[in-house]
């Protein structure tokens, strides 16, 4: 009997459900506090305008990983239902424990589990995880897939917008004194995931040239590559149709007749910026001889 491997990532790969049901990905929650209520992110649970809305009314709004026990459990009904090993492949480290966690899920699970650190966040890790599964797909050895998904996510690029660094400051994701500065004289700041942290990137003077500046980083860091190119927004529908629209249009040979992909924020994530926010990942494709 063949060797079977399972793909797990969690909810805030931004992975639409029949894309991960297509990939046989598996998808583990994250949990969004709203006020006293604690709710799992994805149909059902906390959505992005749950999100945007109590952010807007100043009610308390924080995150928290899946514990290692969920995941565990995860693992061992791979086991029961014949996986012989797992790849699990997360959002970075630095941001997230949902790392740790696999990382001592793994310790306790009775199959081989290779955790994956994505060091990004949202669809660059979802990006990874389905070049796991792909990999998978092809026959490929479970320490392929993983290895394979580490240098998707480390080749790709996340960008994104905001209106305010409030509340990435609230969550403890950027430094008090950058997001004092980053406010200054109505600055808007663009930011960029760096060494598996949010970064600052660059300072726009106004949020239509930010969206301008943000559309050609995209473009540049795409370059002749083909690519697949992911963009998000939270309460910012307008804008994120607006700029997949001209990615679509400049990046036409480099998606090779793939659609852009855009969506609106999970709550997770959404949660740390904010209404307004737009995003941008391009991520280089590796299966192009």
């Amino acid at each position: 009997m063949p060797e079977r491997t399972l793909v797990v990532t969690d909810s805030t790969a931004s992975l639409p459900p029949e894309t991960a049901a297509e990939h046989g990905i598996v998808v583990v929650p994250l949990q969004v506090v709203i006020g006293a209520k604690v709710y799992d992110e994805g149909p059902g649970g906390a959505t992005p305008a749950m999100v945007a809305e109590a952010l807007k009314a100043f009610v308390p709004v924080s995150t928290s990983r899946p514990a290692p026990a969920v995941l565990l459990g995860i693992y061992e009904k791979a086991a029961a239902d014949g996986f012989s090993s797992v790849v699990s492949v997360h959002l970075s480290g630095e941001m997230s424990g949902t790392f740790e966690s696999a990382q001592l899920a793994a310790r306790q699970a009775p199959i081989p589990v290779l955790p994956v650190d994505s060091m990004q966040v949202g669809a660059a890790t979802g990006f990874a995880a389905i070049s796991a599964a792909a990999v998978l797909a092809d026959g490929g050895s479970a320490e392929l897939a993983a290895e394979t998904a580490r240098e998707r996510a480390a080749l790709s690029s996340s960008f994104f917008y905001v209106d305010t660094l409030e509340y990435l400051r609230r969550g403890g994701r950027i430094g008090a004194a950058a997001a004092l500065f980053g406010g200054a004289l109505s600055v808007k700041p663009l930011l960029r995931v760096e060494d598996g942290r949010v970064a600052n990137l660059e300072r726009v003077r106004t949020a239509a040239r930010a969206l301008a500046r943000l559309e050609d980083l995209v473009v540049e860091a795409a370059g002749d590559q083909q690519v697949d190119i992911w963009v998000a927004h939270l309460a910012s529908a307008e804008r994120a149709g607006h700029l997949t629209t001209k990615l679509s249009e400049r990046l036409e040979q480099q998606l090779y007749g793939r659609e852009v992909w855009c969506n609106e924020l999970g709550a997770v994530l959404g949660a740390h910026v904010g209404p307004g926010m737009v995003a941008a990942c391009v991520a280089p494709r590796l299966d192009v001889g």
